[in-house]
């Protein structure tokens, strides 16, 4: 149980003896530390759902605490605020009985399905797709980390006109491919015959020709239809581009750390599409509206207007809302969903309040499976508009990637780190310095907030950046190592007698409400800010607290002990957020 929990079960169990909820005796950390640790706020609403003084209502609780031992000091503040200060004993004792789990609990499991890729297939990764990527995987491990069954689902673009438009161009290139004969069925290569680099040259110039060249556009839907019916050169073809894709993504996604346990896509639930519309007309849920099929999802409640949901275009082509809601079936009835996440871009925002009120109006979703978009913003450049390249074309995530590991090679040679290492000990540590630095980055902002990328900023060692948190991981590693060098190890932590080492027991103290806000608001940033002021926090206490001059040899070894825990719970911080710690550096 974390220490605020602690604590707010004494004040709770002090409220109820006054006739008064529980849940008043919430305790948090204080907004004015200058004046105490911890305050409970419960006294002001306590009194006026039951009539009677603020302060009268503190004082009773305040005397209805039988065990005064965990506290240095209990006061009132102005209505009835009651301040909190911790004995150092007390304190240093639920420090030294933390376990992995740094006081965090475990939360009621619910099966949650985390949509956090939606990259489309026969495109490279670019730039767009980096904070879907890393804000989803993140709320990902947090949700696991406090005992949710989570499951990632890449979500691919990889059905549809594209690729009727792609194998109506390889026809016209490679016409003697054998996927293009009409009469073989079988026996067709097993090395593709385009590269991710082919296609990403092949997709811009087919889809450029379908809007210029109508015989062109008429064989591309020509040949979507055939391969959405089955048609095997076709299938086998679309199946060799769907490989080579994600072979791509994977070397990008790995390098981020960020893994799916599910490459589903849109062919994943093709299958559903037929039957799912027919339902919906049948039961009187969609209705022809010039000559589309559409739901209406707009109420009496509504104060703006919210558009028809548009589940089949005039020609009776299928578009990404039907496929969105014949995800969220798949996704309730074959993966048995409770939550389901989606990390995609704040603007989509429309698109997704239509496809859950589809879901929801029609039971597709029943109403205890909970729908949530998490938008995120944009990385932007210098201009404050979305990142490109000098020649305004959409950079690639990998080329991102690299811009930033060189970059952070350069600050490692810069700061003299690593010297003595040899070239391919250097390289990994600026891999993992500038990943560092890219994600964090990015995730120290709000998830739904713009920010404009500053490869400079993000990789200097000073400051709210990934290199710095990294370092003083690095640095925490290299006093354990030279402690253990010298014999000392680690012994039961002492209560603090000076103000750097009681302040890294509060910081360490505050994971767990950190961890669950984190998850609550779907949010890295609150752990991402965590992660800093821990490493700010440690850093004060390594200055204060000099430990292998430190004579006293109890006091030496809670010190090593309280550099053990630092970095261990800093790792799974890190961790959460997807960020790899060297050994040295």
């Amino acid at each position: 149980m974390s220490l605020a929990a602690n604590l707010s079960a004494i004040f709770g169990d002090a409220f109820a003896t006054q006739g008064l909820d529980r849940s008043f005796g919430l305790v948090v950390v204080s907004a004015r530390p200058d004046l105490a640790q911890f305050q409970c706020n419960g006294a002001m609403p306590a009194a006026k759902r039951a009539g009677r003084n603020p302060r009268d209502v503190a004082e009773g609780v305040l005397d209805a605490i039988t065990d005064e031992s965990p506290f240095a000091e209990l006061s009132l503040a102005g209505p009835g605020f009651i301040n909190i200060t911790l004995t150092e004993e007390y304190l240093a004792s639920y420090i030294d009985g933390l376990d992995s789990r740094y006081g965090a609990g475990l939360q009621e499991a619910k099966k949650t399905i985390v949509d956090y890729g939606g990259p489309n297939v026969a495109k490279e990764l670019h730039v767009g797709h980096l904070r879907t990527a890393i804000i989803g995987e993140s709320v990902k491990r947090v949700l696991r980390f406090l005992g949710h069954d989570v499951v990632g689902d890449v979500h691919l673009g990889d059905w549809g006109m594209p690729y009727g438009q792609l194998i109506a161009e390889l026809e016209d290139r490679f016409p003697d491919l054998p996927y293009f004969d009409e009469e073989q069925t079988d026996g067709y290569p097993e090395t593709s015959p385009v590269a991710i680099e082919d296609l990403q040259v092949m997709y811009p110039e087919a889809a450029l020709r379908a809007k210029n060249d109508e015989e062109f556009a008429a064989r591309a839907r020509a040949a979507v239809v055939e391969l959405q019916a089955g048609r095997p050169g076709y299938r086998a073809l679309w199946q060799h581009m769907r490989d080579v894709s994600i072979a791509a993504m994977k070397k990008v996604y790995d390098r981020l750390n960020v893994h799916f346990d599910l490459w589903y896509g849109e062919s994943t639930i093709n299958h559903r599409l037929q039957p799912m519309v027919k339902r919906l007309v049948d039961d009187g849920y969609a209705y022809e509206s010039d000559g589309a099929l559409v739901i209406e999802v707009m109420t009496d409640e509504d104060t703006k207007e919210i558009p028809p949901f548009l589940l089949l275009k005039s020609d009776g082509a299928s578009l990404y809302t039907t496929w969105d809601l014949a995800t969220i079936e798949d996704r309730v009835e074959d993966l048995g969903a409770e939550v389901i996440l989606y990390f995609v871009d704040v603007r989509q925002g429309l698109h997704f309040e239509q496809v859950y009120r589809a879901a929801y109006k029609t039971g597709i979703a029943p109403e205890e499976v909970v729908l949530e978009h998490a938008g995120n913003g944009t990385v932007n450049g210098p201009d404050a508009k979305p990142f490109r390249t000098r020649d305004g074309g959409l950079l690639t995530l990998r080329e991102l990637i690299d811009m930033v590991v060189a970059r952070a090679g350069e600050r490692i040679e810069e700061n003299a780190l690593a010297t003595e290492f040899g070239a391919e000990e250097k390289a990994q540590i600026a891999e993992i310095v500038g990943l560092a630095a890219l994600k964090y980055g990015d995730l120290q902002n709000h998830r739904s907030s713009n920010y404009i990328f500053d490869v400079d900023r993000f990789t200097s060692f000073d400051g709210k950046t990934g290199p710095y948190l990294l370092y003083g991981a690095v640095r925490m590693k290299s006093i354990l190592r030279e402690t253990g060098s010298r014999g000392l190890a680690a012994g039961p932590i002492l209560a603090p007698d000076r103000e750097q080492e009681r302040n890294l027991m509060l910081q360490l103290a505050r994971f767990p409400e950190v961890v669950e806000r984190t998850a609550e608001h779907r949010a890295p940033n609150h752990i991402a800010e965590y992660a800093y002021e821990l490493v700010a926090e440690f850093s004060r206490f390594y200055e204060a607290c000099h430990i292998l001059k430190e004579e006293d040899a109890a006091r030496q070894a809670s010190w090593i002990g309280l550099v053990e825990r630092t970095l261990a719970e800093l790792t799974t911080v890190l961790d959460l957020l997807g960020i790899d710690v060297p050994e040295r550096m």
